[in-house]
Formats: C-alpha cells, sequence, structure tokens
C-alpha cells in the first residue's frame, strides 16, 4: 500500500492538509457512503454523505428481513458510492483510505459493503479500514464538535444500551449495558403491538407527541441499581398487559400507551446515566464541567431522550454532547471518520482478507454483565 495520501485546503488559518476517506455502511437496513475530511488539527468536515433507507422494503414484515436487505445494498451500493464521491467533488487519487463497517451487524450486509471497500483498496491501491460499527457511533462527535476523549457515551440502538467510559480512540471501558433487551428493540416491539408500524422508534414518538403519559403508571427498571445496568424486558411486558386490559385499542389509547412508554424509558435511561456520571467523577477526580456526556445510536434521535439527558447534563454541570439527528442514526460519515482517525494514527491498515463479525464487542475485555444469563450481554 502507499502512504496517506493529502489534499491541500483552505481553512481559517490559510491552507491546511487534510486526509480524506470514503466511508461505507452497509450494517443493516440503510445503505451508505461517505467522505470525510480529517485536519492536523484534529477537527473534521463532511463532504459528502449519501444515505438510502431500506424501510419501506421491510415495512411489510415489521422489521428488517437479512435476505432483502442484503440484496439491497448489492443492488445500489456502487451508486451510492458513486453519489457520494460525486457530491464531495473529488477522484480517487484525492482518498487516503477506505472504510468500511465490518460487524457487528447482518452478516450479509457486511460482507457486501466490506468486499465492495477491499475492492475499491485494491483497484486504487489505497489503506483499508475494516471499522466497528459501535466505535463510528462513539467517535462521531469528533466529526461534529471536534470533542477528543475522555468522554461518558450513551450508545443507544436497535441492538445496544451501553454506557461506556471513552478512554481514547481505541480504549474503551464499559460501564453498564442491557441485560436483556436493547432500548431500540423495546421501541420496535411496542410499536408493533400498538400497530404503529416500522421503524418503531420514529412511530413511538410521533404517537407520543398526542398521549397522556400519566394515565398508564408503567414500571422503571433497574431504577436505584447500584450498577448502571439496564433492562427492558420488564417495561416491555407491561405495555403489553396494559394494552390488552383494555383492548380494542382506540387512537386514544395508543397516544396514551406511547406516552407513557417514552416516557418511563426515558426516566429509566437518564437514572442509569445518572450512576455512570457518578462513577466517573469518582474515577478522574476532577470537577463536574470538566466531564462531558455523549449520546449516540439511533434512538439518540428520539427528543424526548434529548431532552431528560439535557435536563441530567445540567443539573450535574457536565457538558452534553449530542450529534445532530441524521448523524445518530447509520451513516456512513461515521464510519469514515473512524477510518481517518486510524489513519492519522497509524493503526493499520486491515488486510485485505480481514473478516466481517456479526457480534464486535467494543470491550472485548469487559465482564458479561450479571443477571444477563449469556456471554453475548457484553456485544
Amino acid at each position: 500500500m502507499t502512504s496517506p495520501r493529502t489534499i491541500e485546503a483552505s481553512g481559517l488559518d490559510g491552507e491546511v492538509p487534510e486526509r480524506l476517506v470514503l466511508g461505507i455502511e452497509t450494517s443493516c437496513d440503510e445503505t451508505a457512503a461517505a467522505v470525510v475530511a480529517r485536519r492536523a488539527d484534529g477537527t473534521g468536515r463532511i463532504l459528502s454523505n449519501v444515505v438510502r433507507s431500506q424501510w419501506e422494503a421491510h415495512r411489510a414484515y415489521g422489521g428488517v428481513v437479512p435476505e432483502i436487505a442484503a440484496r439491497a445494498h448489492v443492488e445500489c451500493l456502487d451508486e451510492i458510492i458513486g453519489a457520494a464521491m460525486d457530491e464531495a467533488g473529488i477522484g480517487w487519487s484525492a482518498l487516503g483510505g477506505v472504510a468500511a463497517t465490518a460487524g457487528p451487524g447482518l452478516v450479509g450486509g457486511l460482507i457486501v459493503g466490506l468486499t465492495t471497500a477491499k475492492m475499491i483498496a485494491l483497484v486504487h491501491d489505497l489503506p483499508l479500514f475494516a471499522i466497528n460499527h459501535l466505535e463510528a457511533h462513539a467517535l462521531t462527535v469528533g466529526l461534529t464538535d471536534g470533542l477528543r476523549p475522555p468522554y461518558l457515551l450513551l450508545l443507544v440502538s436497535g441492538g445496544h444500551t451501553q454506557l461506556i467510559d471513552v478512554l481514547d480512540v481505541g480504549r474503551y471501558d464499559r460501564l453498564g449495558t442491557t441485560i436483556d433487551d436493547a432500548l431500540g428493540e423495546a421501541f420496535d416491539k411496542t410499536a408493533k403491538l400498538l400497530g404503529l408500524g416500522f421503524p418503531g422508534g420514529p412511530a413511538v414518538e410521533a404517537a407520543a407527541r398526542d398521549g397522556d403519559a400519566r394515565r398508564f403508571a408503567l414500571p422503571r427498571p433497574m431504577v436505584g441499581r447500584p450498577e448502571p445496568n439496564f433492562s427492558f424486558a420488564g417495561l416491555k411486558t407491561a405495555v403489553r398487559t396494559a394494552a390488552t386490559a383494555i383492548a380494542p385499542l382506540s387512537e386514544r389509547d395508543v397516544a396514551d400507551i406511547a406516552a407513557a412508554f417514552e416516557t418511563t424509558a426515558a426516566a429509566a435511561v437518564a437514572d442509569r446515566v445518572r450512576r455512570a456520571m457518578a462513577l466517573v467523577e469518582s474515577r478522574r477526580q476532577a470537577p463536574p464541567q470538566d466531564h462531558v456526556l455523549v449520546v449516540a445510536g439511533g434512538v439518540a434521535a428520539n427528543v424526548r431522550l434529548r431532552g431528560a439527558l439535557a435536563q441530567l447534563a445540567t443539573a450535574g454541570g457536565w457538558r452534553l454532547a449530542l450529534p445532530p439527528i441524521a448523524l445518530c442514526t447509520d451513516n456512513a460519515a461515521m464510519v469514515a471518520w473512524a477510518g481517518a482517525e486510524r489513519l492519522t494514527r497509524g493503526d493499520g491498515p486491515d488486510r485485505l482478507d480481514a473478516p466481517v463479525r456479526a457480534r464486535w464487542p467494543l470491550d472485548p475485555r469487559s465482564a458479561p454483565a450479571l443477571g444477563s444469563g449469556r456471554l453475548g450481554a457484553k456485544a
């Protein structure tokens, strides 16, 4: 492989060298490609960020069908990459590397994206970076806010709900995780139960806007526990019990249950984050104003959750960093940025036989959460 390439771009301080990386994301039901630039001072900018969702293809099934997702990636990925390169206004020779999500995720989709990245790396003699999807979420605030570790990360998505002490790029310590279901899964199951369709998160949020959250008293799982773990299985069961008791549901019933679920989930998450904040403060022995709470993942787009966490951060004197909603859900800009960080640090590149991984914990040394009943709780 050749050494990383740079281009010259005009910045506030004159001509600043930048390293450009193409990112590819195909871990689930979004096909995405993006080009980002990392400046020498560690800040970044997005030159392009193209995302094509497959929601309509999966809506009839109430969830993502892996085979349909993989086929859709095959059909449109080349077009998406071409659009990202055109929007960025660059040729292949300007790139310093190519990055693709290698896990965790749906294996079929991961193979499509990583294989395409390998082909690009081979043909254009570029470094290849096989990216952990969770790490890409964890580092997004470096691209959007210029924020460097350390910070506390709340990662909330369809497959993961974790609290991670981000010590540095490549150094992560999990403080808490869900012992059963991820919050995004709980949103999806609640939406399906209430007949709100797919994807569940936006559907529940939309229904909840007109609902009365006080009508139904739902349990707040794990609240007050010393370890900052999560649990949402009991909350899902309580929602089902409430809905079954008054079936058939009117539009008012659906709105009130959705509002109660959303409010309860946000309060439970805030309680768990509060505990993690206390742990971080005891570890770092720094004043609260020097601490930062970062929230990433698809569920971080939920307005009620963002509001609860903003109040929590303000009360504790912490800074809250929330990527733009478009960069909370799956996208390729975050993948490209993770690759740019590795490129700059000299970490890698990966070999052309780098594998995909259905499970890929960000913190492989962390012990499984007690009560989870499975080793997979740390994945």
